[in-house]
């Protein structure tokens, strides 16, 4: 039945081989995992590519001699990513989402009960059911530059092929809470393969060159005797303290609003009776009953919304010219030194590896600036993440300079200088004074109009937006502003370079706050407003808690900080006087140098005491409607301005610059699914069954 809802599944073969390794009596049956297509299209697993699996594990068990092991490795560069997402959509019943969630079970579980060894040579990326495939071996080796990680609950779903209940019986709950919950919600962090034979999800590590000889040989030590494997002893009485700090970590970042990520705490929490019989066959049953209940849930199918943008929209950017007409970049320049400058400047140097030259007033910011570069590259070094080498080789390409002339070879100049549309234009008039004509000038402005910025220039057709976000070697959106008269080869530079960079780079318009920063404006704007009508700070606080945001509105503020916040309000409120206003208490903020409405944890800071003396308070719902509601119409009008392409750059820019959580599936997603679109603007941003069940 869900073969057939699968009709279009790429298949994986599980293709078999019996091989004789030296020191062993007996053959290796290698299962090597292959979708037969290329490397841009890793392995997963459907129906299809369960049956291959069991197939092959039927041709091995009538194999003639048996053989003394099992191996499963994967094509090259990867071992495989879980189930076959893309065909969860066609999956329109309790039954078939069932049977699926069993029939992982079943395969999977031929490779733990089996009757010789198992083993996993895991030579690169293993996730989701990957991994689980792989922890239902008796023994895993993992490549150097392999990484693997559970990425379910930043989907929205559970790990449900057996993860929620190998894992803490392998390498312990309070790891386990880290890899399938802490790691999945901070941003879907993978774990690489050196970690993972830290951590004991593998074995042995090997590097790549000669991964899978080195594997064998140590397979075939294993078995001989000759290899002794080691694994650390499950602490049984850690599991209550593990569990609490899954449930915190749950309740910090989804305010409990996540069906997965509560399901998948409470199966970590079963799996304290082990792995064995009875107690692992209730455990996947949990497992099973879980991928039911989610797989048909409208969270599930706005996440798969949501994952096809990053996976796909992302790499492709809407309105991009083409690819060809970008420039080379060989040297960059960064006119400031100040914090978001040396972000900048950092990830300009290792992502690019060429000489990235700061300027600033004086010799002292330039020193600081320069000097936090260093300090960063060598932080890196001591954690292993940059070679020695590679290290003096990075530290040599930042210098600093006072004079702008330093950017005269330069092909890119970024300026991340003070939000003031005067000093701006005299930084780019400096700078356009020394450069070339095809040097490509670019404004790091998180609210001002980059065609203004530019108009005095001699050639302002080379000017254009590159939007980072704080902190920038996190958040991978970068909004790339064309302005009025940016032309294709400038816009196509920008998109190389944002590329270069691994990040996620989406066309906007030059119009007032481009998109995000316009969003988050609007939005904390009615919440601060409620505040003054009345509305109690703790209630306004905690108002927007069942969207499950990864910050309060009042830890947003304290993030972005006052000053920027009042910045960008003022640049709006000028814009659109009409819906964005200026709150008073934002400016006592920045008067009075704070950077949080709380002196302490619940208690409001008493110098702003008074911010909520209003007499028409809201209730909780009522600050949570009004913020919805502003943010559908300002969706709407942004669409009507042609600030993007589409409202799927809406969604893209707000999954990835603000954090949005992707089991809400876009902002869009979540607005259509409430109803608030149709109440606000009269009609749905998306067709029905996009994001959410078929109607």
């Amino acid at each position: 039945m869900t073969a057939a809802v699968f009709a279009s599944e790429v298949v994986t073969e599980a293709r078999v081989r019996y091989l004789r390794v030296p020191g062993l009596a007996g053959e290796i049956a290698l299962v090597t995992l292959d979708n037969g297509h290329d490397h841009t299209r890793p392995s997963t697993f459907g129906p299809g590519g369960l049956a291959s699996l069991d197939a092959a594990l039927d041709a091995i068990e009538a194999h003639t001699p048996a053989p003394a092991a099992i191996a499963v490795t994967g094509k090259p560069f990867v071992f495989a990513v879980g189930a076959d997402l893309s065909g969860v959509p066609a999956v329109t019943s309790a039954g078939q989402a069932r049977e699926l969630a069993e029939t992982g079970h079943r395969v999977f579980r031929r490779l733990k009960d089996a009757g010789v060894p198992t083993f996993a040579f895991v030579n690169g990326g293993a996730l989701g059911g990957g991994l689980e495939l792989a922890l239902h071996c008796s023994y895993r080796t993992v490549s150097s530059t392999a990484v693997v990680g559970l990425p379910e609950v930043f989907l929205g779903l559970v790990p449900g092929w057996g993860g929620t209940q190998l894992l803490p019986n392998l390498i312990g709950i309070d790891a386990a809470v880290t890899v399938a919950v802490e790691n999945a919600l901070a941003q879907n962090r993978m774990t690489p393969g050196p970690r993972a034979a830290r951590l004991g999800i593998a074995d042995a590590l090997f590097e790549p060159a000669d991964f899978l000889e080195r594997s064998l040989e140590w397979a075939a030590g294993v078995l001989a005797g000759d290899v002794t494997v080691t694994r650390r002893p499950v602490d049984r009485g850690a599991w209550d303290d593990a569990i609490a700090r899954a449930r915190g970590i749950v309740a910090a970042r989804t305010r409990n609003a996540s069906p997965g990520a509560l399901r998948a705490v409470e199966l970590l929490d079963l799996a304290r009776d082990g792995v064995d019989g009875e107690a692992f066959t209730a455990g996947t049953a949990a497992e099973d009953a879980a991928l039911a209940d989610l797989l048909m849930s409208d969270e599930l199918r706005a996440s798969l919304y949501a994952f096809d943008l990053v996976s796909k929209r992302a790499k492709r950017p809407a309105g991009a010219p083409d690819e060809g007409l970008a420039r080379p970049v060989t040297r960059v320049g960064v006119v400031g030194a100040g914090l978001m400058a040396s972000q900048l400047a950092l990830l300009l140097v290792r992502r690019l590896e060429v000489p990235v030259v700061l300027t600033d007033v004086d010799q002292a910011r330039v020193d600081k600036g320069v000097g936090w570069v260093h300090g960063q590259l060598a932080e890196l070094a001591a954690r292993g993440r940059l070679s020695p080498d590679r290290l003096n080789r990075l530290t040599g390409l930042v210098t600093g300079a006072l004079d702008k002339a330093a950017f005269a070879d330069a092909d890119l100049v970024v300026e991340a200088v003070f939000e003031e549309m005067s000093v701006k234009q005299q930084v780019f008039a400096e700078v356009e004074a020394v450069v070339s004509p095809e040097c490509v000038l670019a404004t790091n402005t998180s609210a001002l109009s980059v065609t203004e910025m530019a108009a005095k220039l001699a050639h302002p057709e080379r000017v254009v937006g590159l939007h980072f976000f704080n902190p920038v070697a996190v958040l991978p959106l970068v909004e790339v502003v064309r302005a009025e008269r940016t032309d294709d080869a400038t816009l196509a530079t920008a998109f190389a370079v944002g590329k270069a960079l691994k990040k996620s780079c989406v066309l906007v318009a030059d119009a007032p706050a481009f998109v995000v920063n316009r969003l988050l404006t609007r939005f904390l704007g009615e919440v601060t407003a409620a505040v003054e009508q009345g509305t109690p700070v703790a209630v306004a606080e905690r108002a927007l808690d069942p969207l499950g945001l990864p910050m309060t509105p009042f830890e947003l503020l304290t993030l972005v900080g006052p000053p920027v916040a009042l910045h960008v309000a003022e640049r709006m409120h000028e814009a659109f006087p009409d819906r964005f206003a200026v709150g008073e208490g934002l400016r006592r903020m920045v008067e009075l140098g704070t950077t949080s409405v709380y002196s302490e944890p619940g208690a409001v800071d008493p110098d702003l005491a008074g911010i909520d003396a209003g007499d028409a308070p809201l209730t909780g719902e009522q600050v949570r409607e009004r913020a919805a509601g502003a943010l559908a119409q300002e969706i709407r009008l942004m669409l009507d301005e042609g600030v993007v392409q589409a409202v799927q750059d809406v969604d893209l820019c707000m999954l990835l610059g603000a954090g949005w959580p992707f089991w809400l599936g876009g902002i869009s997603a979540y607005l259509d699914r409430t109803g608030v679109s149709e109440r606000v603007t009269g009609a749905r941003f998306l067709p029905r069954g996009v994001a959410s069940l078929p109607a």
